[in-house]
């Protein structure tokens, strides 16, 4: 009897976390707009020029398709492919790329990651939230990763 209560009870548990796994993977909005678009930009291109970092920014719609770009002077020349790539990379999965840089790092499953076609392991992409629902994502490279995460962050706070 006690074993059938316990079974009964983590199966009732099982259910539970999963619901509250499922409602909690953000779900897609409309599309970012450009002038949506243009002031995530100038947020993050501030924050870059604040620290005099010469990044590439991207900005995509929810499927990965360029709605915005913009690149600084001296910025090195892969860093157009590599934000693009970030900012593709947070709006297809749904997630930070340091979510998946960190997972990489911590080895184990998280390896599976660099396995993911499109899926950019790198910090500097963050997706874009409006009214609690993915738009879009930015991605920024051009310096450091945690320099592109902070000038990313700058952009995406427009719409918290």
């Amino acid at each position: 009897m006690n074993a059938r209560k316990l079974a009964v009870l983590a199966g009732a548990a099982a259910v539970w976390f999963a619901a509250i796994a499922q409602a909690q993977i953000p779900q897609y909005g409309a599309n970012i707009t450009l002038d949506q678009a243009r002031k995530v930009a100038a947020a993050a291109d501030a924050e870059a020029r604040k620290n005099s970092w010469p990044v590439a920014i991207t900005i995509v719609d929810t499927a990965g398709q360029l709605v915005l770009f913009q690149r600084h002077d001296n910025t090195q020349t892969a860093s157009v492919n590599v934000a693009q790539d970030k900012a593709v990379s947070a709006a297809m999965y749904r997630r930070p790329t340091k979510v998946m840089q960190d997972a990489v790092a911590a080895g184990g499953a998280g390896v599976r990651f660099l396995n993911l076609r499109g899926a950019s392991v790198v910090e500097g992409g963050l997706p874009l939230y409006i009214d609690g629902k993915i738009v879009g994502a930015i991605g920024v490279s051009g310096v450091m990763s945690d320099q592109d995460g902070q000038v990313a962050k700058a952009g995406a706070d427009q719409y918290k």
